[in-house]
Formats: structure tokens, C-alpha cells, sequence
């Protein structure tokens, strides 16, 4: 077996790594969401339709998830440093070409090739921080690490909301560039980049295995992306490029596990604490994702905030989370076993949701959700730490790094279902409600035909006819309904999450504890 290498740094070099390894993944993750506010202006500057501008997001999020389970093997190839640096430049030249672009093709081939750089930042920036740290200190530097993740969702919509509305949308793209380039000049100053072996001739190369990754991750993530806006399986394409995703995804399985030198290496899998963190992964995802989109989503529909409004009420969550994350590395540093935070973590979360089903309506202010959601930022502190550190516990040599990788791919995807599953939830469970609050409603009930009259009178004093008056008061009064129809999709949204939550939380009691307490980082990449 290979000998370790020495990439422990100390003093200013691992302070600047670790500040350099921060910094790109909250390159990567804030340009995830900072775009979802400036669709609209997208649009409007590029002449382009509502679904065509959501490929902004979805090309980026395609590129990403494909590259993740990658990143392992291509550091391998051409080396640590010399692969996140060409990442880094590949992220900040695309960044300034979506900038420039023309059209929103151009914009969607752009964005395309930016995530296909960004892939690259997250798990190669876990691991470049994890090595820098001596392995007694490794909890702590899995928590600052952290403290990227989970801050940059959040981060995202209040920062394009203030640049859209100051400046305009090209900004959100053109401020990563001197971010990019000192990011560039520091990696290439102080990374180090270890070498473990494991380069292959061209011949060696698992291209097949390759190419199914591509055809069933991308197709899987299209479907995920575009499934709702398509009604699902109603729609030709999503079904074919379901076939895809799953047939690909089978093919895949079978290919990696019967060739000796496979791109992904999924035999890593036999080690039961990382299949577990695998699934704990998932979950995460989903629900770091999932209420990140939720929460953002129902005050803006349900209680007309603007974008900005909503996208700065989840940063005290996310300040709560990060102060959580040195105090998790220490818990751990100190012997705290991983499983207990874990499953402290999911009874918090279920907490946070059921909380939120019992307080939201249509008044529902902003001190109302600042306590839930702190509560909510504590939950995902003791969730996130635990369950990256655990997933690796027992892992050696290179099956760390492969693991790592996986778990990336794993979180992007559980975001993806979270997402998917939680707007197909609302969009069927709302006409559901709507048809049953409208069997309640008579035209010959006095209290309907009240408000239906003081409806018309108000539309009649502001000039409309009788008839065009009633039928503006019909249509309020359909708004009304809709509304809380919607209210109460919401409710049960936050609901079922806080009782999936719960579920979950037993699961912990199938990890093993790992020999040592630190994670070995041999043969990480």
C-alpha cells in the first residue's frame, strides 16, 4: 500500500489553503441559486420564453452532477493542483462569457460549460482542506468546509437579488472573476498535489464507463430539472430519457463492477458506514436543498415578498449554521460518537418542520420565522459535519477519496428529488385542495353572496360595469380559494419533510464506530 504523503500544512500556508478551498466551493454553490433571481430580467433582456431561461439553471446543474463522480478519477489523471486550477479557470473564463452573451442559447452553452468547472470545486476543495489538517484536527476541518456548503444556497438569491436591483444581471457572473483569478494564483502557489499513482495510458481508460455516467446522470438530472414543467410522464421526452436514466444507470452498475479499472470504483460501497452516509447524504440534500427552495418559494407566492426579501430571511439560518460547525469538529474532536449528532440532527430538523406546519398563514410576518429557522440552522449543523465525517470513517487509501466523490454526487442528487418532489407535491396537491374547498362553497350561501356583492360594489366604484364587476369578483374570490388551497399544500409539505426526518432518524442505529476517530486521508484525491 502507498505511504501517506505529508500534505499536513501549518501556520499562514494552511490558513491561506483553507480560506483558497472555501472560496471556490462558494464559487460553485452560489452560482447554483444567485441566477434564480434574475431570470425574469434574463428574459426580458434576451428575448427569451419562461422555459427557455430555466435552462440557465438546468444546463449548470446537468454539468455539475456529472462532473462530481468524476473528480476522483481526473485528479488522478493530471494531478490535484494542476486539475482544480484548470477547473477554477474553466469556471471564471465561462463566467465571463455568460456575462457577454448575446442569446439565451448562448447563455444556456455557457452556463453548460461552467458547471463542467465548477463540478470539479466542491469535493476537490473538501479534500485539499482535509489533508492540509493534521488527522486529530480533521473534524474541525470538515465543519469549516461546511460552513461553505451550507451557507452558499442561502447566500445566492439575497446577493443576485442586491446586484440584479443595483446594477444588472451580467454582474452576477462578472463578480466571480477577480475572485476566480486571485483563486487561481493562490492554488497554484499552495496547493499541494500529492502524488498516489493511478494515471492511465488512454487504453486504460474506461471510456464506456464514461459515457454512461454521462447518459445517466445528465438524464436522470434533465428529468428531476424539467419533470414538473413537462407534467411528468405525459410528456414523450421525460419518459424516453427516464428509460435512459434508468437503463444507463443499470449498465453503469454492471460495467464498474466487472472491468479492473473502472472510472467510478462502487466496490467502495461494500463498506457499510459509507453505504449509510450515503443514504444519510441523500437525505441531507434534500433537505438542505428542499427547505432552501420551500421556505423562499412560500413567501413569495403566499405572501407577496420580493425576492430579496425572501432570500435574506434565510441568512440568520445560515449564520446559525455556520457557528454550529466549529462546535460540531470540536464534539467530534473530543470523541462525540457521529451517529448521536446525526440523529440529534434529524429530530431538530423534524422539530423545525413541524413547527413551521403549525405557524404558517397568510400573516405569517418575518419575526415569526426568524426562531424556526434558527432552530432549523442548528439542525443542519449537527447533520452535516457528522454525516461527511462518518460516511469516510472506515474508509482507507484510495477508497477515500472515491468515497468522497460519490457523496458529492449523492447530495446534488438528493437536492434534485427534494426539489422535484416538493414543487410536483404543491403544484397536484393545491387543485386537490382546490376542488374540495370549492364542493364547501354554495352561490346560494348568504356569507358567499356577500362577499361576492361587496366585491362587485368596490369594482363598480373604480368604473367597471355591474357585469364586468361581478366577474372580477368571481375571480377574486377563485384567488382567494387558490390561496388557501395553497396554504395548506404548504402546511403538509413541512409536515410530511419533518416525519420523513424523523423516520431517518433510527437509521443510525445500523453505524458501526471507525477504530479511530480521525479520518485518514491516504491516497485522497
Amino acid at each position: 500500500m502507498l505511504q501517506e504523503n505529508n500534505t499536513v500544512e501549518y501556520g499562514f500556508r494552511r490558513v491561506i489553503i483553507t480560506i483558497t478551498a472555501i472560496t471556490c466551493a462558494l464559487l460553485e454553490i452560489v452560482d447554483t441559486t444567485i441566477v434564480n433571481v434574475a431570470l425574469n430580467d434574463m428574459r426580458g433582456n434576451l428575448g427569451a420564453t419562461l422555459n427557455d431561461v430555466g435552462w440557465v439553471v438546468t444546463a449548470y446543474a446537468i454539468a455539475n452532477v456529472i462532473m462530481v463522480p468524476l473528480t476522483s478519477w481526473l485528479s488522478q489523471q493530471f494531478g490535484r493542483k494542476n486539475y482544480f486550477a484548470a477547473s477554477i479557470i474553466i469556471f471564471t473564463t465561462a463566467s465571463f462569457l455568460c456575462g457577454n452573451a448575446t442569446n439565451i442559447w448562448e447563455l444556456v452553452a455557457f452556463r453548460f460549460i461552467q458547471g463542467l468547472g465548477g463540478g470539479a470545486l466542491l469535493v476537490t476543495s473538501q479534500t485539499i482542506i482535509t489533508e492540509a489538517y493534521p488527522p486529530e484536527k480533521r473534524g474541525m476541518a470538515q465543519a469549516l468546509y461546511g460552513m461553505g456548503v451550507i451557507v452558499g444556497p442561502t447566500l445566492g438569491p439575497p446577493l443576485g437579488g442586491y446586484i440584479v436591483d443595483n446594477y444588472s444581471w451580467p454582474y452576477i457572473f462578472y463578480i466571480n472573476i477577480p475572485i476566480g483569478i486571485i483563486a487561481t494564483m493562490l492554488t497554484l502557489n499552495y496547493v499541494a498535489s500529492p502524488n498516489y499513482g493511478g494515471k492511465k495510458k488512454a487504453s486504460e481508460i474506461d471510456w464506456l464507463g464514461i459515457f454512461l455516467l454521462i447518459l445517466a446522470v445528465g438524464s436522470l438530472q434533465y428529468v428531476l430539472e424539467k419533470g414538473q414543467e413537462h407534467d411528468w410522464f405525459s410528456d414523450p421526452l421525460i419518459i424516453v430519457l427516464a428509460i435512459t436514466g434508468v437503463g444507463g444507470f443499470y449498465m453503469l452498475i454492471w460495467r464498474e463492477l466487472t472491468i479492473d479499472n473502472p472510472v467510478i470504483e462502487l466496490r467502495v460501497l461494500k463498506d457499510k458506514n459509507l453505504a449509510v452516509g450515503t443514504i444519510f447524504t441523500f437525505i441531507l440534500g434534500f433537505g438542505l436543498y428542499g427547505s432552501t427552495f420551500i421556505i423562499p418559494l412560500f413567501t413569495q407566492s403566499i405572501l407577496g415578498w420580493t425576492a430579496l426579501d425572501a432570500g435574506l430571511l434565510l441568512v440568520p439560518s445560515s449564520i446559525a449554521t455556520g457557528l454550529m460547525m466549529p462546535v460540531v469538529g470540536k464534539l467530534i474532536q473530543r470523541g462525540v460518537p457521529q451517529k448521536y449528532l446525526v440523529a440529534g440532527g434529524f429530530i431538530i430538523f423534524f422539530l423545525y418542520s413541524f413547527w413551521a406546519h403549525g405557524i404558517i398563514t397568510p400573516q405569517t410576518g418575518n419575526d415569526d420565522f426568524f426562531w424556526l429557522l434558527m432552530v432549523r440552522g442548528v439542525g443542519l449543523g449537527l447533520l452535516f459535519v457528522p454525516i461527511t465525517t462518518l460516511a469516510l470513517s472506515t474508509l482507507k487509501g484510495k477508497e477515500i477519496a472515491e468515497g468522497a466523490a460519490f457523496t458529492g454526487m449523492v447530495r446534488q442528487l438528493g437536492g434534485s428529488f427534494g426539489i422535484a418532489l416538493i414543487s410536483t407535491f404543491i403544484s397536484r396537491s393545491t387543485f386537490m385542495y382546490r376542488a374540495d374547498l370549492i364542493k364547501n362553497l354554495s352561490p346560494y350561501d348568504p356569507i358567499v353572496q356577500q362577499r361576492l356583492e361587496g366585491s362587485k360594489q368596490m369594482f363598480m366604484s373604480a368604473g367597471s360595469s355591474p357585469d364586468m364587476a361581478l366577474q372580477k369578483g368571481y375571480q377574486m374570490f377563485e384567488m382567494s380559494v387558490m390561496r388557501q388551497a395553497s396554504l395548506l399544500s404548504y402546511m403538509d409539505v413541512f409536515l410530511y419533510i419533518g416525519i420523513f426526518f424523523l423516520l431517518c432518524a433510527p437509521l443510525v442505529l445500523i453505524v458501526r464506530s471507525a477504530k479511530n476517530k480521525a479520518v485518514s486521508t491516504e491516497g485522497l484525491h
